[in-house]
């Protein structure tokens, strides 16, 4: 009985070890795939209707620019340097994509927040110059529209009355440079290794991430027609970072590029590939007629 009762116990043991190594080969396979290959974000707003619902779960695919691997854990809530290497990619992010991306500015300045994440299109990538001409799109290098034209159209007939100034008007807020949420740019996007003569008005345009890659307070002189890196004149600039300009496609109620600025590169996560799944966040009612839906 007792050499029975220990094969029992020996058998039970092999179950639990071989249950315990198969959930930890399972998690192991699941973190691999959320790191390398794909991840899942839930839409909280509505600043991307009708492609993304609120409470749609969005598909990730990282290997379209390559997985982002961190080198740094030291993670700030209140943002930090991002520190990390990337995997090959297939391709890199093209205008009319929809990508997510680590949101950028914080108390007026470039740092990254870990779990601070948005989805937008892509309306510009480096080298690119955007322009908003009475609410619609415009990209030099892109022959085509660039998001949703009904959208666009929409925003257009919406009388400029019913937005408050603060929603209205746009970076780089300035009165020197009046562009609005209708009407902007144009706005050249720097490419890394583009070497850029600064005037006032590219001062005022790029001071955000002037500041982020020379570490200094960008000041400008609009009579003297100068810019300023810490208090010494900055005549032109070398950027390092390739610059991005993401938009909402529900373009009258959304906070994107126009007021927050230029997206960097490494900040992107990936490009959304479709809707997993989606559940109304109001009702908590399944829509089954989103499962798996491919954006447009």
């Amino acid at each position: 009985m007792a050499r029975k009762g220990a094969s029992a116990t020996s058998a039970a043991v092999k179950c639990l070890y071989l249950t315990a190594a198969g959930v930890c080969l399972f998690y192991g396979l699941w973190l691999l795939t959320r790191i390398f290959l794909y991840d899942q974000f839930i839409t909280p707003t509505e600043s991307m209707t009708p492609t993304f619902l609120p409470g749609d779960r969005i598909i990730v695919d990282k290997t379209v620019m390559g997985a982002r691997i961190y080198t740094d854990f030291n993670f700030d809530m209140h943002g930090a340097d991002l520190k990390s290497l990337r995997t090959r990619g297939r391709r890199g992010v093209r205008p009319n994509d929809i990508a997510v991306f680590n949101f950028p500015r914080h108390e007026g300045k470039l740092n990254f927040v870990i779990n601070h994440v948005y989805a937008k299109r892509c309306i510009g990538v480096p080298g690119d110059t955007v322009s908003i001409v009475n609410g619609h799109f415009n990209n030099n290098n892109y022959r085509g529209e660039i998001g949703l034209k009904s959208m666009q159209d929409r925003f257009a007939d919406m009388p400029d009355s019913i937005f408050s100034p603060e929603a209205f008007s746009t970076m780089p807020y300035d009165g020197h440079i009046p562009w609005t949420i209708k009407n902007f740019g144009p706005l050249y996007l720097p490419r890394k290794g583009d070497c850029i003569r600064l005037s006032a008005k590219e001062g005022c345009i790029y001071r955000v991430i002037l500041e982020w890659e020379t570490g200094k307070t960008i000041t400008y002189d609009w009579e003297k027609d100068r810019v300023f890196a810490g208090g010494e004149p900055l005549d032109r600039h070398t950027f390092s970072h390739g610059y991005y300009f993401m938009c909402g496609d529900n373009v009258g109620n959304s906070h994107d590029s126009r007021y927050w600025g230029l997206l960097p590169e490494e900040y992107i996560v990936g490009v959304v590939s479709r809707i997993s799944y989606s559940v109304d966040p109001h009702t908590g009612k399944y829509r089954k007629e989103r499962t798996l839906k491919k954006p447009v």
